[in-house]
């Protein structure tokens, strides 16, 4: 972490409007920081709390009129209490190894990455990424990034991009081997990433944007308790 100075002022602004990432046929407006902007952790902090989430070092936040379907979501850690089939995707798990390194991308994480996005996002324009495409997307300059690297003995089954806050943890993305789905990995990767801010003794696992009329997005929902900003207010009411 950079030594705590006072944080200049950002400059945000507004995309014209474009195609919806979320939602077939609807258009959207993202307001970005700066791309010059390097906020430190405190900044950083204030701006999830407001909903931003950071895309490669991208800082933003949808802001679409008339519609507020994009919700920031984040889990409070120390009451997450895991449901049924998310304690049997833990107990599935139990032989994976992890292990925290720096985000620099390595060869194998790539291959995986770039098999995952073509079998589960086919179609969403990142069906091919280069190196370069996909270490733009998850690491950043300024960001206290880690690569949590999740392995069995067949090899790296799963990676989970986290960065650091004051408060909590957020859950940049997640990326697995599509041929392990009978683990429920993506699942395994959220739930140690609840256990592991609270090792860290944070308070929150921010887990971006739920979308409840986007399939890809409504597995946030099944975290509970889950907060919801709404208005600029987190609330804990039921998705």
């Amino acid at each position: 972490m950079r030594p705590h100075a006072e944080a200049e002022p950002i400059a945000f602004f507004a995309t014209p409007p474009h195609a919806c990432s979320y939602l077939e046929g609807r258009e959207a407006v993202t307001v970005f920081a700066h791309p010059g902007a390097s906020p430190d952790r405190v900044t950083f902090t204030a701006l999830s709390r407001q909903g931003f989430r950071r895309s490669g070092p991208h800082v933003y936040r949808p802001h679409c009129p008339g519609c507020d379907a994009c919700i920031p979501v984040r889990i409070p850690v120390r009451e997450f209490r895991p449901r049924r089939s998310q304690r049997r995707a833990w107990r599935a798990n139990g032989d994976v190894q992890v292990s925290a390194l720096a985000p620099t991308l390595t060869s194998e994480q790539y291959a995986l990455y770039a098999r995952y996005v073509k079998t589960r996002h086919a179609g969403g324009g990142m069906d091919a990424p280069t190196p370069g495409q996909c270490r733009e997307l998850l690491t950043s300059p300024w960001s206290e990034t880690t690569f949590y690297e999740f392995r069995t003995a067949a090899g790296l089954l799963a990676v989970g991009v986290v960065d650091r806050l004051e408060d909590g943890l957020s859950a940049v993305y997640t990326f697995f081997d599509p041929d392990a789905a009978g683990r429920s990995p993506g699942v395994f990767v959220v739930l140690w990433e609840i256990e592991q801010a609270r090792r860290l003794g944070l308070e929150w696992l921010y887990l971006g944007y739920w979308v409840r009329e986007s399939p890809k997005m409504r597995y946030k929902a099944e975290y509970r308790p889950l907060e919801l900003l709404r208005e600029g207010v987190w609330t804990r009411e039921p998705p």
